[in-house]
């Protein structure tokens, strides 16, 4: 199985540089000169690091197969994975979005929906649960709102505010605080 850890952004300068959207909270460990990437589209790989900095807050990665702004055009938007034999599966605290996708969320004893995906963000990560009635609704992945998740049994327990639920609703549907912006 593969597993997502960049996505590539815009060029940068003429030497084919690219900026990137990191996904992973190891950048020090998966961009490494030398790293082969599997890349969708597939057209556009493999791709092997040939270097990394930081500018700012922002990861540049050059690329062997890649020399010019031009060929680095081309791979806007292109999406790098690893093989998930190359993960460290002793890390206890943490989860991986092909782990939690299809987990029930659970409030208590009962169903509230179903995991769809898992938001990576600067600040902290959202689950994003589907209601069975087909809503989405972001949940801050924190340990006081999540605090648990058990891959084995099939779900996570949620401890959600009075009213994360039906906010997210009323925003989606439009009738919330932000729909008159």
């Amino acid at each position: 199985m593969q597993l997502q850890v960049a996505r590539i952004g815009k060029p940068h300068g003429i030497r084919g540089e690219v900026t990137v959207q990191v996904l992973t909270d190891a950048p020090e460990d998966r961009f490494v000169p030398g790293t082969a990437f599997v890349v969708e589209p597939a057209s556009a790989g493999p791709l092997t690091v040939s270097s990394a900095r930081w500018n700012k807050d922002i990861l540049l990665l050059g690329f062997e197969e890649i020399g010019t702004r031009n060929e680095a055009e081309t791979l806007r938007g292109a999406k790098l994975f690893i093989e998930t034999e190359e993960l460290d599966e002793d890390d206890d605290d943490g989860w991986y979005e092909h782990e939690l996708v299809g987990l029930e969320a659970r409030v208590g004893s009962q169903v509230v929906g179903k995991v769809a995906a898992l938001n990576t963000m600067p600040v902290q990560d959202l689950l994003v649960v589907t209601t069975p009635g087909g809503e989405e609704i972001l949940i801050p992945f924190v340990e006081q709102i999540v605090p648990e998740v058990n891959i084995e049994e099939g779900f996570v327990l949620l401890t959600p505010p009075d009213g994360l639920f039906e906010l997210n609703v009323d925003q989606d549907a439009g009738t919330g605080p932000e729909s008159n912006a």
